[in-house]
C-alpha cells in the first residue's frame, strides 16, 4: 500500500474503508467499536471483501457529490459496470427516526456489456482470532464464528450464492446487489429494495449537504470534511469519534499506534463547536446530552475520553496474531490514554456550552444540568490548573506545565464567566474572573522564553509547540500583538519542515516524531493569515489540499518527504481544521441570494 487511497461510506453507527480497487478492507459490525468483520488494511489475514473482473481492468472512485456514497467505476473491454456502496440513512417516519441498521450494500449498475467477476467474500470475525465458516442456509450467506466468541454476519445477493462460496465467477449484465448485514432480514430481499434504499440514502445526504452553510471559496472540500464529521458521529449517544480506524501507524514500521475509535472530549468539542457553525445544530445537541449522561455526580471527574456508549474503562491490549499495516505492530485495542489528567478539556469542553447558550434557547432542566457541569468544571480547574499534566499531545511519561493545558484553564474560567452573566448568576463572576485573570498572568510570565521571543511548550523550557498557535483563536491573545506574531514565526521556524509541520520536535517517550501532524499545518496557515501573511497562507493551504488522498481525504499525519498519508483514517481533527482553515481564508459566507443563484447556475 503506497497510500490511503481509501473510501469511508457509513451511517452513524459503523463505517467502513473500501481501497481505490473496490475491497472492503476494514469494516466493524455492529458498531464502530465492534470487532472487525474485515480487516484487510491491518493484515491479509484480516479478511476482505472484493469484487474482481477475470480481466485486465482499470477503476476510478469518486463520491456522488455532496453524500457520503462512493462509486467504484470498473472498465474492462467487455463491458463497464459502477458499484455503489453505502450503509443505509434515512428518515424511517415523521416522528425523525433514522433508518441506520448495521447493513452496508454494494448496488452493482450495469452501465454495457458483459464482465465476468469472482465475488471474494472473506470475512474473518472477532479481529480474525477464533475461525471463520461461510455457509449457504436459506437465501443468504452465512459467516459465522466456530470457536471463540460467537459472532455472525449474512450477505443477501441476487448473485449466485454457490458461486460466491466456490469462488466461481458470475456474470455482471444487469444491476445487481450485494448486502452484508450484521442481523438476519426479516423482508425479503432483493435488487428494487436495495435500489429503493439507494436512492433513500442518496436523498438523506443531499439534504444534509444542502443545510451546510455555503461560502465563497472552498465550498467542495468544506462539504466534504463535514460529511466526514457528521459520518463520525456516533446517533446512538451523541458522541464523536476520533477517527474509525485502530493502529494506522503515524510511521510505518514503528509502534506510534493507537486506537481512535473513541471520544475525546477536546477533538469532539472542537468538532460540534464547528459543525454548529455550518448550521447542524443537532449534532451538538445529542452531544452535550452525551456529556450531561457522562457525568450524574457531582464529584465525578471528568476523562479525557470515553468510549461511544459512555464507557469509562478503555483498557488496552494487542492482537499479537496480525502483523500491522505494512508490518507495523503492534495492533493495538482499547487506549491506555484514557486515565491520563490533561487539562485542556475543561475549557474547550466550556468553549461549546457556551455557544450552546448564546445560540439556543433550551429547556430549564437541560441548562440546569449544563450550569451544573460548568460550576463543577471551575471547581476542577481551580483545584488543577496550577499542577502538571499530559498535556493535548498525551505524553505518556513525565508530567509538565504545558502552555496550552493552561492557556485552556484560563479558557475555562473565561467562559464560565460569560456563562454565568447569561445566566444571570453574578454571585459567581467576581471570584471566577480573579482565578482566570491570575492564570493569565502566570502563562504571560512563565510561557514566554526571552531567548526565543516566543512563547514555548511548557514552563521552563525552550522548545516550541504547534499548539500554542491556538492562543489567539481562543482569545486568550490578540493576533496584533507582538508577542503573538513572534511566537508564530518562532514556531513555524522551528517546526516546518518542507511545508509541513511537527507537532513539536523534542523526544518523547517513543523517540524523535518523524511525521507531520496534520492539523498542526492547519493551524499554522491560520496563524500566518490572521498576523498578516494571507498570500503565503493561501499558497500553502492550496498546497495542502493537494496532498489528501484521491478522495480529498486526510489521516491524522503525513510523511514530510513522499507526503504519503499515514496514521489513523479519516481523521475528525483534520478534517474540521480543513473546515476552520478553509473558512478563514474564504472570507464571507454565501448569501441566501446567492446560494439560489449559484445552484441555478
Amino acid at each position: 500500500m503506497d497510500n490511503l487511497n481509501f473510501g469511508i461510506v457509513g451511517n452513524c453507527r459503523s463505517a467502513a474503508l473500501i481501497s481505490e480497487k473496490g475491497s472492503i478492507d476494514w469494516f466493524c459490525l455492529p458498531n464502530f467499536n465492534s470487532p472487525s468483520a474485515f480487516a484487510h488494511i491491518l493484515d491479509k489475514k484480516g479478511g476482505w471483501f472484493g469484487i474482481v473482473p477475470q480481466e485486465p481492468f482499470t477503476t476510478k472512485q469518486f463520491y456522488i457529490p455532496h453524500t457520503n456514497i462512493l462509486v467504484t467505476r470498473f472498465e474492462c473491454e467487455s463491458g463497464i459496470f459502477e458499484v455503489n456502496d453505502f450503509m443505509p440513512r434515512y428518515h424511517q417516519n415523521d416522528m425523525g427516526y433514522y433508518y441506520a441498521p448495521p447493513d452496508l450494500i454494494r448496488y452493482i449498475k450495469h452501465i454495457e456489456g458483459e464482465v465476468k467477476v469472482s465475488i471474494e467474500f472473506n470475512p474473518q470475525l472477532e479481529y480474525a482470532l477464533p475461525h471463520t465458516r461461510v455457509i449457504i442456509e436459506n437465501n443468504f450467506i452465512k459467516a459465522y464464528t466456530s470457536d471463540g466468541d460467537y459472532d455472525s454476519l449474512y450477505l443477501y445477493t441476487s448473485l449466485s450464492r454457490k458461486n460466491i462460496i466456490k469462488n466461481q465467477t458470475v456474470t455482471i449484465s444487469k444491476d445487481e446487489y450485494l448486502l452484508i448485514s450484521y442481523n438476519q432480514k426479516i423482508l425479503k430481499q432483493d435488487v428494487e429494495r436495495a435500489y429503493l434504499k439507494f436512492e433513500r440514502t442518496k436523498v438523506y445526504w443531499l439534504n444534509w449537504a444542502e443545510r451546510t452553510t455555503f461560502f465563497k471559496k472552498y465550498n467542495e472540500e468544506i462539504i466534504r470534511s463535514a460529511l466526514v464529521l457528521k459520518l463520525l458521529s456516533y446517533q446512538k449517544s451523541g458522541a464523536i469519534l476520533a477517527a474509525p480506524t485502530t493502529s494506522l501507524p503515524e510511521t510505518i514500521g514503528e509502534v506510534r499506534n493507537w486506537d481512535y475509535r473513541f471520544c475525546w472530549i477536546r477533538d469532539a468539542s472542537m468538532v460540534v463547536k464547528l459543525i454548529t457553525r455550518l448550521g447542524h445544530y443537532r449534532v451538538a445537541q445529542r452531544y452535550l446530552k452525551f456529556i450531561i449522561d457522562l457525568l450524574p455526580d457531582k464529584g465525578e471527574k471528568m476523562q479525557i475520553m470515553y468510549g461511544i456508549n459512555g464507557e469509562k474503562n478503555l483498557y488496552e491490549y494487542e492482537l499479537a496474531h496480525m502483523e500491522g499495516y505494512e508490518g507495523s505492530r503492534p495492533v493495538r485495542i482499547g487506549n491506555a490514554a484514557y486515565i491520563q489528567k490533561q487539562n485542556d478539556i475543561y475549557g474547550i469542553l466550556m468553549d461549546v456550552i457556551l455557544q450552546h447558550f448564546e445560540l439556543y434557547s433550551t429547556t430549564l432542566e437541560h441548562s440546569e444540568d449544563l450550569w451544573t457541569i460548568v460550576r463543577n468544571v471551575v471547581k476542577v480547574v481551580e483545584e488543577n490548573w496550577e499542577k502538571p499534566d499530559k498535556g493535548i499531545w498525551e505524553i505518556r511519561n513525565e508530567d509538565r506545565h504545558f502552555t496550552f493545558s493552561k492557556v485552556l484553564c484560563w479558557v475555562a474560567l473565561d467562559r464560565a464567566v460569560k456563562i454565568a452573566r447569561i445566566l444571570k448568576q453574578n454571585s459567581y463572576i467576581v471570584p471566577w474572573r480573579a482565578v482566570r485573570d491570575l492564570i493569565k498572568a502566570e502563562i504571560i510570565e512563565q510561557a514566554w522564553s526571552e531567548e526565543k521571543q516566543a512563547f514555548t511548550q511548557a514552563y521552563e523550557v525552550e522548545d516550541m509547540d504547534a499548539s500554542v498557535l491556538l492562543m489567539e483563536p481562543y482569545g486568550f491573545i490578540e493576533a496584533s500583538d507582538p508577542k503573538y506574531k513572534n511566537t508564530v514565526l518562532a514556531i513555524q521556524k522551528e517546526l516546518e519542515t518542507d511545508g509541513l509541520m511537527f507537532r513539536y520536535r523534542n523526544k518523547d517517550d517513543f523517540g524523535d516524531p518523524k511525521s507531520a501532524f496534520t492539523i498542526c499545518s492547519f493551524w499554522l496557515i491560520n496563524s500566518l493569515y490572521k498576523i498578516g501573511h494571507k498570500e503565503e497562507a493561501i499558497e500553502k493551504f492550496n498546497k495542502i489540499l493537494s496532498y489528501s488522498n484521491h478522495l480529498g481525504l486526510f489521516s491524522e499525519d503525513i510523511d514530510f518527504k513522499t507526503k504519503r498519508l499515514l496514521g489513523n483514517f479519516p481523521q475528525a481533527y483534520s478534517h474540521l481544521a480543513i473546515i476552520e482553515t478553509a473558512i478563514n481564508l474564504s472570507g464571507d459566507r454565501i448569501s441566501e441570494e446567492e446560494e439560489v443563484l449559484e445552484s441555478l447556475l
